[in-house]
């Protein structure tokens, strides 16, 4: 049994304006995005900044409200459950942070920011709180005074892992991971992207992994979900989705990956015109109307559900992207 389906699930914000404040428009930030993800296994979530995958991910924890969809964790439905009703699951799927530095209080201390989840919960005595606290420390490579300082009193790569102590505090059985390396410098990035790895060899975590580089995602994850403007266009295995992209958005953000040798030079697709408006977005396919192919019109009246192309591989079926 999968750990998360997630069925059309869809996220629109209301824009307001005018002196009583009606709704004038909506921003499609998340719309009608559907996967499973098995216990164990980590998918990967790339894409454009502002095509949705923070939102999403947001949203699949339950920190955003969708506005239609199902998800379902661990086969019990969250789509509309209530505060109360999410708190027992928020030991089984908590998240990481892309800014380490906002994510911490400034004003309380690394030990009371750990121990924050078992107080929440309602978990153990004091003395049990501060020894499960200094055992986490010791699990994500940080010593045991640590515990006593504060946030800023550490480098970005420390405070990552001082989130992911936070984070992993509880023991769940989903991690969602929103850019947890963009902030950091690139020397930190694989010593942080190795934790996450041993920490769920460890635990038997599931990882939705949201990113913008491809190779990281590849390194990290199972399959790979490409996103554009609210939307998942393609879905494949990690190897599959990098040896055969079929979706000429996947094509490109492909290309746009630095070669580490820069005496090797291969022929790259540049994306041409502006990245859609969610709040205004194209009818039909939104990349074919973003590059003006020829073809865009035919996409208009067609269903653009993902479809299977070969096993485990997943595109939008639309005649300009494909």
């Amino acid at each position: 049994m999968s750990l998360l389906e997630v069925t059309d699930l869809s996220l629109h914000f209301a824009l307001r304006g005018g002196l009583l404040r009606r709704q004038v428009a909506k921003c499609r930030a998340v719309d009608g995005v559907s996967f499973t993800l098995q216990p164990g296994e980590t998918l990967g979530l790339v894409g454009e900044s502002g095509c949705g995958k923070t939102t999403l991910g947001k949203t699949v924890v339950r920190l955003l409200e969708p506005t239609a969809g199902r998800i379902i964790f661990d086969g019990c439905d969250i789509s509309h459950a209530s505060a109360s009703q999410l708190r027992p699951l928020r030991r089984e799927m908590q998240m990481v942070f892309q800014d380490p530095a906002e994510s911490l209080n400034p004003r309380h201390t690394v030990g009371d920011l750990i121990e924050e989840p078992f107080v929440v919960q309602g978990l153990g005595s004091g003395a049990q709180r501060r020894e499960w606290a200094h055992e986490l420390l010791g699990r994500v490579g940080l010593s045991a005074d640590a515990y006593q300082r504060f946030p800023f009193e550490f480098s970005g790569g420390q405070r990552q892992r001082i989130g992911i102590a936070r984070a992993i505090a509880l023991k769940p059985k989903l991690l969602i991971c929103d850019e947890p390396v963009s902030a950091l410098d690139v020397s930190v990035q694989s010593q942080v992207l190795n934790l996450l790895l041993e920490l769920q060899r460890e635990m038997g975590m599931s990882f939705l992994f949201i990113a913008h580089g491809l190779n990281v995602v590849k390194h990290m994850s199972d399959r790979v979900a490409v996103m554009y403007l609210g939307r998942i266009v393609e879905m494949a295995g990690a190897e599959e989705l990098y040896r055969h992209p079929r979706h000429a958005y996947t094509k490109a953000l492909l290309d746009a990956i630095p070669e580490a040798d820069p005496a090797l030079r291969r022929p790259r697709r540049l994306l041409q015109g502006d990245v859609p408006s969610p709040i205004n977005p194209p009818p039909g396919c939104a990349f074919g109307a973003r590059m003006k192919h020829p073809l865009y019109p035919q996409s208009l009246e067609m269903d653009l559900s993902l479809r299977e192309v070969s096993p485990g591989h997943w595109v939008q079926p639309c005649p300009c992207c494909t």
